[in-house]
């Protein structure tokens, strides 16, 4: 049948094609693949018409055409990886027809799936990718036009063949074609590599000009249409559950970081690019839009793989992880240095419009974000500490990323000015740092020289009213993990008491009144901060409960405590509020080790302070606050404990018994707790370490009002009953939590200060309640040890009612 393949309709060509392979597999000729690549160029016209008359896709794809194309393919190929340069216009219509017979067409995805050919166009591309070098280049590979159009188009049917179907990306998933695209892309269009000034963009060297020729501008056409198709490849493939990349990816990601800094960014474009032009727009962009899927991809690797977290961090100290090439340092060269592209603001028709660039700047800086969640994300992976923090550099004390990142902070701070914007490096800094400061040795060696890091975190640079919150965040929760290790270190606690931490957070405001989740969290780090402080220290507790001599009319951090307490909604911030009021309360309370350093006069002075002190914890909201932890903590006795003890002590105040015993009888107020935030506000903080050092119940999905029990004297009560009580279940029993001896002890000695030092109907009504409690308990019986010496306790309270 002589018919010209262009009269032919697109049943007839597909029965041509079937003759054309026939005539192939029998005698092979130069006129018969002629004929193949006219038939095929003009079925995929043909193809590119969607809805007309007649279903052509259907039809074709009900045919022998899907295994015909794969058998096509393989004879185009003859045994070779690649095609011969005379063979690639062939190949090329041969991937046009695939690509147009499957968009949008499930039906026929499957038979091209069924007929090998996704198979088959993986092993093309991978073909291709041998012949690349190992490590990223930075002059794009030389490629005829025939052969970009053959990869481009490789891709583009990849693309139409697995949007939204699902065989095909499971099967593209399985063959790891991911990375054969990065490498393939990578190559073909280095990011910012027509800043460079590429020597060659075809395997035979053209004659050096200044003007770009149109050969030169379709072969960038092609590439950066490649790029952005082989991309949306990827973006299509991915899957949150099983990652597409592992380490290997690492080299290439960090490339467009890299051309978004010094001295690439900041450098003259060649000659060719000297002016304005809609191609040297289109290469901005292409730049661009890389810089975003390699940030993109940075931070969800960093967040779900742990062997990409711990590559980086290898690779910091080891450059040979990644081949040389230093990912986490170029990581951190971008957030440090990178910045937009100079070429965004020159002004011409052809450029970029005013609302452009103010969009690529904001993304710009999301991206940056990005990036920083990364870099935060690898230093909380607890296996990379030792790595990231290592001191056997007499240089760099803690090692290069921590001296990195504490010079981040001393720059910032030493502008005297937070109008300098890099805040972000800060917060980053800060973080990071906390999230490696995990033992006592890493907050040691923040603390000593060259760092002294708490002189830097008490600056009003990094703390004060107006200091954005991410940045609070950061400083604070690294002060948090600082301030754990100064219950073991006398150095440590010295270090952050000298440096004035607890007056920067009470004058920064971070207990003012908030509502956002972020601000619950900063909340609770700076409760956090002086809770650890404030433990068996007399002057830190002055330095909370008293104004700073700075300040003398400013409100004191203990009031701005009480207010958080009182209006929060949070229980951390409730429960570590108020625990804060229980170290305070067993600090001032607790043996002075410096009475003997001073003089009568100067132990006279400081008693009086301390007395002064202790008569601002003598109030009712801070009996309220001790009492409501009783009320709220059923399920944890330790915090009960604290609450009873702190209770105890202010009992033997001269004011403070009968307030305690009024608090006690009082209706607890209902609390409410608050819905659980949102996943995505969640999301944005995990990375950043916000444990609050207590076990505090996590709030409940939706709102709900508690049924406290009436009084916090009934609480104390059920414990002492341990379920024994006839009239009510108790706490135990609704609980199931057991309450310690030594928890039921103490409460016995607040039941006897109470009775000794207070008076009045309200006390009779307590010893009323608990007198036949104490009596069973104080019953001998054959117990020994801690049961023993609650029947003491109980025996003691009711000797000292008599």
């Amino acid at each position: 049948m002589n018919i010209a393949p262009i009269t032919l309709t697109c049943t007839q060509s597909g029965s041509k094609l079937s003759s054309l392979l026939s005539e192939l597999s029998s005698n092979p000729s130069e006129e018969s693949w002629c004929s193949v690549e006219l038939v095929c160029r003009h079925i995929a016209n043909l193809l590119r018409v969607r809805n007309g008359p007649e279903d052509n896709h259907t039809t074709l794809g009900a045919s022998t055409l899907p295994q015909d194309l794969t058998s096509l393919l393989s004879k185009a190929l003859d045994g070779s990886s690649l095609p011969s340069d005379t063979r690639a216009t062939i190949v090329l219509e041969i991937l046009r027809v695939s690509a147009n017979l499957c968009v949008e067409h499930d039906q026929n995805r499957g038979q091209l799936l069924e007929a090998g050919f996704p198979q088959a166009t993986v092993s093309l591309l991978e073909g291709y990718a041998e012949h690349l070098p190992t490590q990223p280049q930075a002059n794009p590979l030389p490629l005829s036009i025939s052969h970009l159009q053959v990869i481009k188009t490789a891709i583009g049917f990849l693309l139409n063949s697995s949007l939204g179907y699902e065989p095909v990306k499971f099967r593209l998933t399985s063959l790891e074609v991911a990375m054969t695209l990065v490498r393939l892309s990578s190559a073909i269009y280095p990011v910012g590599s027509w800043m460079r000034d590429p020597k060659s963009l075809f395997p035979v060297k053209s004659s050096g000009s200044d003007s770009i020729s149109e050969h030169d501008a379709e072969s960038w056409t092609l590439r950066i249409g490649l790029s952005n198709w082989t991309w949306r490849l990827i973006t299509e493939l991915r899957d949150d559950a099983h990652p597409l990349f592992d380490t290997d990816v690492l080299p290439f990601l960090v490339q467009p970081l890299i051309a978004f800094t010094p001295p690439l960014l900041t450098a003259p474009p060649p000659p060719i690019f000297a002016r304005p032009s809609q191609l040297r727009t289109s290469l901005l962009h292409a730049d661009f839009d890389l810089l975003s899927e390699a940030c993109s991809h940075l931070e969800s690797l960093a967040l779900d793989v742990e062997d990409i977290r711990l590559s980086l961090a290898r690779g910091f100290v080891f450059p040979a992880e990644h081949q040389n090439v230093p990912c986490l340092s170029a990581i951190l060269n971008f957030i440090e240095q990178g910045s937009y592209a100079p070429l965004w603001y020159v002004q011409h028709e052809t450029s970029l419009d005013d609302g452009e660039v103010r969009s690529q700047e904001k993304a710009f800086d999301d991206y940056k974000a990005a990036v920083i969640k990364a870099v935060v994300e690898v230093s909380g992976e607890e296996k990379n500490t030792d790595v990231l923090c290592d001191d056997s550099e007499e240089l760099y004390r803690g090692g290069k990323f921590v001296c990195r990142m504490v010079n981040w902070i001393r720059a910032f701070v030493g502008t005297g000015s937070y109008g300098n914007l890099r805040d972000d490096m800060v917060i980053c800094a800060t973080l990071a740092l906390g999230n490696l400061t995990r033992r006592e040795f890493h907050a040691t060696l923040l603390l000593s020289p060259p760092h002294n890091i708490a002189k830097l975190l008490s600056s009003e640079s990094l703390l004060s009213p107006t200091t954005d919150l991410k940045l609070k965040h950061g400083v604070i929760g690294l002060l948090k993990h600082l301030s754990q290790s100064s219950v073991q270190s006398a150095f440590n606690r010295t270090a952050l008491s000298s440096a004035g931490i607890i007056e920067r957070i009470v004058a920064s405001g971070v207990w003012d009144d908030r509502s956002d989740v972020m601000a619950d969290i900063v909340q609770v780090n700076a409760i956090g901060v002086v809770k650890h402080l404030c433990n068996n220290s007399i002057d830190n507790s002055f330095a909370l409960v008293f104004p700073s001599d700075s300040a003398p009319a400013a409100a004191t951090g203990l009031s701005q405590l009480l207010s958080l307490i009182k209006r929060s909604d949070t229980v951390a911030i409730k429960s570590e509020g108020t625990r804060v009021i229980v170290n305070l309360i067993k600090s001032l309370r607790s043996s002075d080790p410096t009475i003997e350093q001073l003089n009568a006069e100067e132990n006279q002075t400081r008693q009086q302070k301390r007395e002064r002190a202790m008569q601002a914890l003598v109030t009712t909201p801070s009996v309220d606050a001790l009492a409501a932890l009783v009320g709220r903590s059923a399920k944890y006795p330790i915090l009960i404990n604290e609450a009873v003890v702190a209770l105890s002590l202010l009992s033997t105040h001269r004011d403070g018994a009968q307030l305690v015993l009024r608090t006690l009888m009082a209706p607890l107020p209902d609390e409410i707790t608050p819905a659980a935030p949102d996943s995505a506000a969640m999301s944005t903080i995990a990375l950043t370490s916000s444990d609050t050092d207590s076990p505090i119940i996590a709030s409940p999905p939706a709102r709900s009002r508690a049924t406290p029990q009436k009084r916090t004297l009934d609480h104390l009560l059920n414990i002492l009953r341990d379920g024994s009580s006839s009239d009510a279940p108790s706490l135990r029993q609704l609980e199931s939590v057991s309450y310690p001896v030594e928890l039921r002890v103490n409460i016995c000695a607040l039941l006897g200060q109470l009775g000794k030092r207070a008076a009045g109907e309200e006390l009779e009504i307590v010893k009323e309640n608990a007198r036949p409690i104490l009596e069973d308990l104080s019953k001998p019986n054959s117990n020994t040890g801690k049961e023993n010496m609650l029947a003491t306790a109980a025996k003691k309270t009711l000797d000292l009612w008599t």
